[in-house]
């Protein structure tokens, strides 16, 4: 891959926003902090980004990067992780009314994460997993989150949010669920009236849904999210990643970055440089803009350009 993108990359993302990052302040390293990102989003004709948090509610922080550059829209949103109470309708209420806008089932925390806590001394591992395994050496126990029960029924709690949602018209995002939750929570998600889901990286180990399975969801209204970092690291083969949008279709496709690790590419880069990707791999600019400017507002909640 190239170290920097093409002008017509950056061109073509005029209007765009970056609805998954991963900046400072956090609990760990990232690459660069949110108000220097926006400076930097600002000079590029980028829109705005989505701040995501697996620990904690960005919506007060949002607001402070919207008041530090007024040109650019900075967004809260929330992880339904134990660092707000797992799937916490009361943490859910709050961050709505302080204009949060996406809110992620259980990430770190989820059901289906729980056995990378369990890695072997030594192994390769996500930076969150070194932390769960330092908070574990201080006593601190970290439970996974359930959002459904043995049966696989979505669980009275997880509907509540659900419908806080809807009536706050968030955006939900299916986090790291696995496969047979996400198919629950979506058909409960649409049961209870939320307007826009977004599978989250569906490429991404811990998902993993077959080409079959992004189309059924996609039918189901929701859009699937095409992370950067899912095949930059080598979680899948560009050519997988590419190949699934082209099956399931570009108008059912968002790009997002899930950037800010300190050995990934810059954040503002992220958007741009898949953008080269598709048009390698044969999009068509109006496919890419579909994709990198029309969902991505979409999924921000902003009017269309």
């Amino acid at each position: 891959m190239a170290d920097a993108p093409s002008a017509r990359a950056r061109e073509l993302l005029f209007g765009a926003f970056d609805t998954h990052i991963h900046v400072s302040p956090d609990v760990v390293e990232r690459r660069i902090d949110d108000i220097t990102l926006a400076r930097r989003f600002e000079e590029l004709g980028l829109d705005g980004f989505v701040l995501k948090s697996h620990y904690g509610s960005t919506a007060e922080r949002a607001s402070v990067v919207r008041a530090a550059v007024p040109g650019i829209q900075a967004l809260g949103a929330i992880s339904l992780n134990r660092g707000v109470g797992g799937v916490n309708p009361l943490a859910v209420e709050v961050a709505a009314r302080e204009g949060a806008r996406t809110v992620w089932m259980p990430t770190v925390d989820s059901v289906n994460e729980s056995h990378e806590r369990d890695a072997p001394p030594g192994a390769a591992v996500p930076v969150w997993v070194k932390l769960q395994r330092e908070l574990r050496e201080q006593g601190i126990e970290i439970e996974p989150v359930p959002v459904v029960d043995d049966e696989g029924e979505v669980l009275p709690v997880t509907r509540e949010v659900l419908g806080m949602i809807a009536r706050h018209e968030m955006l939900l995002a299916t986090g790291h669920l696995s496969r047979d939750e996400i198919f629950a929570v979506v058909d409960a998600a649409r049961e209870e009236g939320v307007g826009e889901i977004v599978i989250t990286h569906p490429e991404f180990p811990s998902q993993n849904l077959s080409v079959e399975d992004q189309q059924a969801l996609a039918e189901r209204g929701a859009l699937l999210e095409r992370c950067f970092t899912t095949p930059h690291t080598g979680k899948v083969e560009w050519e997988v990643w590419t190949r699934n949008i082209r099956a399931v279709g570009p108008e059912r496709s968002v790009l997002s970055t899930d950037l800010g690790q300190v050995k990934n590419p810059p954040v503002e880069d992220g958007m741009a440089l898949m953008v080269d990707r598709l048009l390698q791999a044969g999009f068509s600019e109006e496919e890419v803009h579909v994709m990198a400017v029309v969902n991505t507002r979409r999924v921000a909640g902003v009017e269309p350009l």
